[in-house]
Parts: structure tokens; sequence; C-alpha cells
């Protein structure tokens, strides 16, 4: 994150959140909040609470949001995802991984089947002239606001010409997040969340507004995530902030929720030099494609997989209040065994927690270490992630 600055962009809720008394900062190329006034019931540590208890809105219009559509496109993008992404039913979503050549990771991403439905004709007197019938595949994706533009390069070098990419770049995306979001949700749009489930996405018509929303989120709790048309972004976030359940909050609050959660933020925990063997992603590789391959970097996965990588994502609990921080040296007695990628305060644990990646040998949980904080080797444990448990809602 960086102070204010000439060169950044303005998000469509660039002035709501001014409004507001939101701190502003650069992040990802954009002015972005990062707090809000505490005696409006801003503060990160505030924030996070209220998203652990209520509903809170955060402006993600930074991500960049795709659409792929051609007949090949599930194929198309087999061979860069590790995910199944042809047998990914319409209105489900996956969390998956660009990988480069090498098996790297270039970016962590969700991707939705958004192939539409397209409804029967019927004739004057009711009668069905044309059954209803699936359109065009098409895969609507999410992926860091960071990386997005070196995604879409990458995407338009390695995709066929017979798959057409649109950058979605008049859209907002909001995300509300929380235990209360689904009932705030529910007064505001009729019908929504019924039958929605977490990580299935459907489309709705509110009136002028069309929206994709998506039950998911970047916090662990519940929630959604709400693609919009730039021009209602501010309209959509006042009629969801005056749900008593609602309120605003920002990238400190955001980052300490993930980090709780055990969610990876790229750039950080991962980069191109990591496979998502050692980053414990291998959930997003599918079994089935595990054998076959057909993707970027299989061969080394695949090795991975089978001898296991040198080194390993984990999680870490501290003593005390001082966090470790991105950086930090990892030891056991006098060795270095591994680095932390990010860290911070858990308002939720009350104690400072961790990502690093470490040697395998010191990588099981309950391995106790030591992490050099302001020039002091502090006791750390290694521990299962994640920290705090993840409240998605899955049905009843």
């Amino acid at each position: 994150m960086s102070d204010d600055s000439e060169d950044l962009k303005t998000l469509p809720l660039d002035g709501w959140h001014r409004a507001k008394g939101a701190r502003m900062v650069g992040f990802a190329g954009y002015h972005m909040p990062i707090q809000y006034n505490k005696e409006q019931g801003g503060g990160i540590v505030a924030e996070h609470e209220w998203t652990r208890s209520q509903a809170s809105l955060f402006d993600v219009s930074h991500m960049g949001q795709l659409m792929l559509t051609g007949e090949t496109a599930a194929a198309e993008l087999e061979k860069l995802l590790p995910g199944a992404i042809a047998s990914l039913k319409p209105g489900r979503v996956r969390y998956s991984l660009l990988l480069d050549e090498d098996g790297g990771i270039l970016d962590d991403l969700m991707v939705t089947n958004a192939t539409p439905w397209i409804e029967p004709v019927l004739g004057d007197e009711g009668e069905e002239i044309e059954p209803g019938r699936w359109g065009e595949p098409a895969y609507y994706m999410v992926v860091n606001g960071a990386t997005k533009h070196d995604d879409i390069a990458f995407l338009r070098e390695h995709l066929s010409d017979d798959v057409t990419l649109n950058h979605m770049e008049d859209h907002a995306l909001i995300a509300l997040q929380g235990p209360k979001a689904a009932n705030a949700l529910g007064r505001v749009m009729r019908g929504v969340p019924d039958g929605l489930v977490f990580m299935q996405s459907t489309l709705y018509d509110f009136g002028e507004w069309p929206l994709r929303i998506t039950r998911a989120g970047y916090t662990g709790e519940d929630g959604f995530e709400i693609s919009i048309p730039a021009e209602f972004a501010e309209s959509l976030a006042d009629r969801l902030c005056a749900e008593i359940e609602v309120r605003p909050a920002g990238l400190g609050a955001r980052d300490s929720l993930r980090l709780e959660a055990g969610l990876p933020l790229y750039g950080h925990d991962l980069t191109a030099e990591i496979d998502p063997v050692s980053a414990d992603l291998t959930f997003a590789l599918s079994k089935p494609r595990r054998e076959t391959g057909g993707y970027h970097g299989h061969a080394r996965i695949a090795a991975a997989l089978k001898d296991g990588p040198q080194s390993f994502r984990v999680g870490l609990t501290l003593e005390g209040r001082l966090p470790a921080r991105e950086g930090a040296d990892v030891f056991s007695g006098e060795d270095k065994v591994g680095t932390v990628t990010s860290g911070g305060f858990s308002p939720t644990l009350g104690h400072p927690i961790a990502m690093a990646y470490v040697d395998k040998a010191h990588a099981d949980p309950g391995t106790e270490l030591e992490v050099m904080v302001r020039n002091k080797r502090l006791p750390a444990k290694v521990a299962a992630m994640p920290f705090v448990p993840h409240n998605y809602y899955r049905g009843n």
C-alpha cells in the first residue's frame, strides 16, 4: 500500500468512500479505502469485528472481471488452469489458478460457468415454438487487481482465437460479507439469496440494474460478491448500507479477515516462483487431471505431488502482541528454515498469526519455531489453517 498519488486511478465508489470518512491509500493502482472514521464506527479492528458478527460492505472493484465466450472456451481454459472447467455446471463457481509454462502461479482466481439459459419461444396461445436451451458457453472470471492486465495479456496470448475475452471495465464489484449478509441482501432484493449456496452464482434483474450475484468472498464468512454496471454502484451501496446490519469496511479489515481464514494473498503468499503443492492448494488440482495433465506445468506439479515439495505454506501462531510481518525469518535453533509471507494481529484470537513457507521437515502442526521480530526471536508454533473456522453457507 502507498500514499495517495496523482497516478492512481479512482473506483466508481471513490466519492462515496470519501463522503463516509474513508482514509484512502494506494493499492493495486487505485485509490482505495483502508478504513473509515472511528467516530462513525470505523477502524480496522471495529470493522473486522463487525464483519464477524453482522455484515460489511467492501468495495473490490479494483479486481479484474473477465468474460470468456466461445464453444472451445472450457477446453482452452483447461490448458492454463488445473481445475476441471469442462465439467463445471452452469451457475457453479470454482477456485482455480492461472499457471505459467513451468507450473508457477501467475494468479489465483474464481471462475464461474456463466452460460446463459435461453427461455423457450411461445406462440400466441402459449404453445412452445422453440424449446429452451443453453446459449453459447461463457465463463466469468474474477482475477486479482494488481495482476489483471498481465493476466489478460497472458490469456490472449495462449487462448485460441475462437475464444472471445471481454474485460468488463464498466462494472463495479461489491462484496457483502458477514453472518447477517443474507438477511440484509434478502430485504433489498426479494428472492435472493433463496436457494443460493456457497460457490453458486446467478443473474438478477434488479430493475434497471442487471446484476451477477455470487455467494462467495475472501473473508471466511458467509457473503456475496455483486457485479454491477459502474453507473449503478453507488445506488446499490446506499441501499445495502441503509440496512441496520451493514456498514462499510476497508482493506485493513479485509486483510485481517482473510488472514484469519487462512486465505493466501497473491503477490505475497503466492507468486510465480511457487507451485500449487508448495502453496497447500492441492484442492484446486482436480483429481482426474492430476493424472491426465494437459495443463501448464503438469510435470513439475506431478513430481511435487509424488515426492513432496521442499517447502510448504503453513500457519504460525505467536505469543504476545507483536506481529510478524512479511519477510521475517523463521528459525529452528540456529538454522533458518523459512520466511513469513504475511502476518498480523488476530482480533478474533487475541494474538499474532502469520503464514510462512518453511522447510518440509518443520511443517507439521505443533512444530515449535522462532520468528525474528524487531531483532528478537519470538516463539512461534506451526498451526493448522484456517486459524478461525470458515462460516460459509452450504445449505441446511
